[in-house]
């Protein structure tokens, strides 16, 4: 039995970390882009373009100095603004610029192609509904 969880810890661990690489390394080639840069403009995308920093640490799994540098690096690259809040000016919004909007887009096609071919084409309705349940427990449990 043991041997039988290692066997699936390692499965998952090695084949998540591949898909990871293989993602972030066609994301580079084709739109110039990190998997990290997509996700964080997917984050914005699905907030209507903007997100409170905290919040966007959070959902990014980064601390709020790693998402300060990495929303820098994108501000440099005219994909992302920062914005204070006019009503608490202790509240920073990271807002999704038009060019961001652009390269997001451009990325997304390519991307979830890709996606399909080495995740979701693999799986049956009946795995992939297993995988949602085992996945979103797994992280709200993690999260908490």
């Amino acid at each position: 039995m043991a041997q039988s969880r290692t066997r699936t810890w390692r499965s998952y661990f090695e084949s998540s970390i591949l898909l990871q690489t293989r993602l972030d390394d066609e994301l580079r080639a084709d739109a110039g882009m990190s998997l990290f840069e997509y996700h964080l403009l997917l984050l914005l995308v699905q907030a209507d373009g903007r997100m409170r920093m905290g919040d966007l640490a959070r959902a990014m799994v980064f601390s709020s100095s790693r998402l300060t540098y990495q929303v820098g690096v994108l501000e440099r690259r005219g994909w992302v603004s920062r914005q204070r809040d006019e009503h608490d000016a202790r509240v920073n919004w990271a807002c999704i610029t038009a060019e961001g909007h652009r390269a997001f887009q451009k990325a997304g096609r390519p991307h979830l192609a890709l996606v399909r071919s080495l995740f979701l084409d693999d799986l049956s309705d009946d795995e992939l509904a297993v995988l949602d349940r085992v996945f979103t427990r797994l992280l709200g449990e993690l999260r908490e």
